[in-house]
C-alpha cells in the first residue's frame, strides 16, 4: 500500500524535480518505508512505499517494465496476482520480484486495458507509456484506493491525496460551490466534484488517458455493479453454500503478506466472521476494538459500545484483543489532524475511526475489516428498502432522493448558504446529481416489482454510500501507516452477491410500507426502526462462524453517542467553534441558519448531530486548507 503523485505537461513544457518531490513528500504517511522517482523532460512521477509483499528494493517504484516502454506508480494490492504470474509466466513474461506491482505492469503489456477486468483487488495507478506518449490512471472496481487529478488544460496534476496536488505552485485551492452543495444536501458527494475547485476524483472502475498535445482522450469505465434476481441454484441452502465458499475463499485471499495481518473485531457478525475464519490460519491473531464511555449516553446510544461482545467473540477465536475507549474530550483533540487526513469530507463521524486505526497500527502493518456486507446483502433495512411508494420510476427517485438528503432539505438551501456560493449553482443541482446515480449507462433497468426497486436502492447505496465510507476508511487508515483490506469486496464474492434473489436479503419484500404523506409529526419512530430482517442469507452463513445471538442480532453502526455528548461534555467546545462569529463557515454559510439548527439540538428539539458534525468538519476544512474567496 502506497502513495503516488505526479505531473504530466502534456503540452511538453519540462517537469521541475522539486515540484514533483514536494508533492511526493506530502504522502509520507501513506508510505514511510521508501520513496522514489522518475522524471523525464515533461512527464514526472514520485511513490511512496508501504511495503507489505516482497519489502526487498526489489520492488521500488516507479517500476519500469523490462523492454522500457512503461513506467508505473502503483497503490494498493492484487489479491489473485499469484495465479496472474503464472499466467504470465506461461506466456513467457520473466519477473525479476515477488511483487504485485510487476505482475500489474506485466499483466498491462500482455492484455492492455483488458488487465483491469483480470485484477482481484484494491489499487490506483499511473502508468506512462513512453511509446505511446500516453498517461493513464486507473481506479479498482469499488473505489478502495482514490486517486484525484486536476487539468488546467496545459498539464495533469494527480495524486493519491489532495494533499500532493496542493503542493503545486500553480494551483490555489478555491471552494467548489457545487460540491458544498453536494456534501451539505448528502453529507456526501456523489459526483466526481470534491470540495477543491477543479479538482476532480476518478470515478471507481474508470481509467482515464492522457496523451502529448491533446490532452484528455477519454474517460473509460471498464466495470459497474449490476443487481439482478437470478436463478443459479434451485434452493436457498445451494446459494448459503455457494456464498460460504467464496466468502472463505475472499478471506483466505486477503490473508497473503509478507508483514503481520490483524482484524477488526466490533462485535457484530461480519468482523467476527472474518476473525473467525482469520484466525483458523493466523494463531492468536491481534484484534482490535474501540469503544465508549457512556456515561453521559441516553437512550439507543447505550448499545453503542460492543466491547463485551467483542470480548466474547475474541474467547471464542482465541485472538490477542486489544481495546481502546473514547471519551467525549478525545473528537476535540483530534478535529484539526483528522480533517487534514480526511480533506474531503464524506459520510458520518469518523473520528472514532481514526482511534482505531490508529490503535491496530501500533501493532500490524494491514488490518482486516466488515466494510461492504450491509450494502451487497441489505443489511440497512431501515434504509428506505420497502418505504417508498412505487408508482413509477419518477416518483421513486423523487422519493428516495428525500431520503437521502441527509443534512439539509431542497427548501432548507435555499437560505442556508451566502449568496456568493448561491449564484451559478442550478437550482435542481443535488436532484440531478442523484438521478444521475441512477440513470448512468450501466445501472439498473427502470424497475416495475418490489425486487427491481430494491435492487436498484443496492445499486445505489453501493454506488454512494459505500464508495464513501471506503473513502474515510482509506484515509484514516493510511494517516496511520495502516493499509486496510475489505474481504467483502472480493470480485467472486460481489459478483455472486449480486446474482442472489432479493427474497434470500430480505424478509417481507412484497410488505411495503405507505408512508402518509400527510400524517404530521416526525415519521422516522414509526416508519424507520432498526430490525434484523436484512442480510438473510449471510446470517445463515455466518451463523456458522459465530454464535446465533450475534448473527441474528441488530445491526448496529460503529457510532459514537455524539447526541448526548454535543449537549453534554463537547457542548463548550460546539459553541466555541460555531458561536464565534469570526468562524470561517459563516463566509460561505448564513449564521441564522446554522445556528437555528444547532439550538434545536442543543433543547432536545431534534438529534441533529451529523449536521453539527459536518459543520464542527467544515470549520476546520477551512482553517486547514485556507481557501481564498
Amino acid at each position: 500500500m502506497c502513495g503516488i503523485a505526479g505531473i504530466y505537461n502534456y503540452q511538453g513544457e519540462g517537469v521541475d524535480p522539486s515540484v514533483v518531490r514536494g508533492m511526493t513528500s506530502e504522502l509520507f504517511h501513506r508510505g514511510p518505508d521508501d520513496e522514489g522517482f522518475w522524471i523525464n523532460d515533461y512527464v514526472g512521477l514520485g511513490h511512496r512505499r508501504l511495503a507489505i509483499i516482497d519489502p526487498s528494493p526489489a520492488g521500488h517504484q516507479p517500476m519500469k517494465s523490462p523492454d522500457g516502454r512503461y513506467l508505473l506508480s502503483y497503490n494498493g494490492e492484487i489479491y489473485n496476482f499469484r495465479e496472474l504470474r503464472s499466467q504470465l509466466t506461461h506466456k513467457g513474461y520473466a519477473f525479476r520480484s515477488g511483487t504485485d506491482t510487476e505482475v500489474v505492469l506485466q499483466a498491462w503489456r500482455c492484455w492492455g486495458q483488458d488487465a483491469l477486468n483480470k485484477f482481484n483487488g484494491m489499487f490506483a495507478f499511473a502508468l506512462w507509456d513512453q511509446k505511446e506518449k500516453k498517461l493513464i490512471l486507473a481506479r479498482d472496481r469499488y473505489g478502495i484506493k482514490p486517486l484525484y487529478y486536476w487539468d488546467d488544460g496545459k498539464k495533469l496534476v494527480f495524486g493519491s491525496e489532495i494533499k500532493a496536488i496542493l503542493r503545486h505552485p500553480d494551483y490555489h485551492t478555491e471552494v467548489s460551490a457545487q460540491a458544498l452543495h453536494e456534501y451539505f444536501t448528502f453529507q456526501n458527494i456523489f459526483s466526481n466534484r470534491t470540495l477543491f475547485d477543479k479538482i476532480h476524483l476518478l470515478p471507481a472502475a474508470h481509467c482515464l488517458e492522457f496523451s502529448y498535445r491533446r490532452g484528455n482522450t477519454g474517460l473509460h469505465q471498464y466495470w459497474d455493479f449490476s443487481f439482478q434476481d437470478t436463478n443459479l441454484y434451485a434452493t436457498e441452502k445451494e446459494y448459503v453454500d455457494e456464498l460460504d465458499r467464496l466468502f472463505n475463499q475472499a478471506v483466505r485471499r486477503q490473508l497473503y503478506s509478507h508483514v503481520e495481518i490483524g482484524s477488526y473485531l466490533s462485535g457484530g457478525m461480519d468482523s467476527g466472521a472474518i476473525t473467525s475464519i482469520a484466525s483458523r490460519h493466523i494463531p492468536d491473531i491481534k484484534t482490535f476494538t474501540a469503544g465508549f464511555d457512556l456515561s453521559s449516553a441516553s437512550g439507543m446510544e447505550l448499545g453503542f459500545d460492543e466491547r463485551d461482545k467483542a470480548e466474547y467473540l475474541s474467547k471464542q477465536n482465541n485472538t490477542q484483543q486489544h481495546e481502546i475507549e473514547l471519551k467525549a474530550g478525545d473528537m476535540e483533540k483530534i478535529m484539526p489532524r483528522l480533517i487534514w487526513h480526511l480533506e474531503d469530507l464524506r459520510v458520518g463521524q469518523c473520528y472514532p475511526n481514526f482511534y482505531a486505526h490508529q490503535l491496530a497500527s501500533r501493532y500490524v502493518k494491514v488490518v482486516l475489516g466488515g466494510t461492504g456486507g450491509d450494502e451487497l446483502f441489505a443489511g440497512y433495512p431501515w434504509r428506505y428498502y420497502r418505504t417508498v411508494v412505487n408508482n413509477n420510476f419518477y416518483h421513486y427517485t423523487d422519493k428516495y432522493y428525500h431520503y437521502w438528503s441527509r443534512l439539509l432539505s431542497d427548501r432548507e438551501r435555499e437560505t442556508f448558504f451566502q449568496p456568493p456560493m448561491q449564484e451559478g449553482i442550478p437550482e435542481h443541482l443535488s436532484r440531478e446529481v442523484f438521478r444521475q446515480v441512477l440513470t448512468t449507462p450501466h445501472g439498473p433497468r427502470y424497475p416495475s416489482t418490489p425486487e427491481e426497486y430494491i435492487n436498484n436502492s443496492l445499486f445505489f447505496e453501493i454506488k454512494t454510500f459505500l464508495h464513501g465510507l471506503l473513502m474515510v476508511e482509506d484515509k484514516l487508515s493510511m494517516a496511520n501507516g495502516l493499509e486496510m483490506r475489505v474481504p467483502f469486496l472480493d470480485n467472486d464474492l460481489v459478483d455472486f452477491a449480486m446474482k442472489v434473489p432479493v427474497q434470500y436479503k430480505l424478509r417481507n419484500i412484497n410488505e411495503v410500507v405507505r408512508i402518509n404523506e400527510n400524517e404530521p409529526g416526525p415519521k422516522t419512530r414509526k416508519y424507520f426502526h432498526q430490525t434484523n430482517d436484512g442480510k438473510i442469507i449471510l446470517r445463515k452463513v455466518l451463523n456458522r462462524y459465530v454464535p446465533t445471538q450475534y448473527a441474528n442480532g441488530v445491526k448496529q453502526g460503529f457510532s459514537a453517542p455524539d447526541a448526548s455528548w454535543f449537549k453534554g461534555e463537547s457542548i463548550d467546545y460546539v459553541k466555541d467553534l460555531l458561536y464565534n462569529k469570526d468562524a470561517r463557515i459563516y463566509e460561505y454559510i448564513r449564521p441564522n441558519s446554522a445556528m437555528r439548527r444547532i439550538e434545536h439540538h442543543l433543547q432536545g428539539r431534534q438529534n441533529d448531530r451529523l449536521f453539527i458534525w459536518s459543520l464542527l468538519s467544515f470549520e476546520w476544512w477551512l482553517r486547514n486548507f485556507k481557501p481564498s474567496r
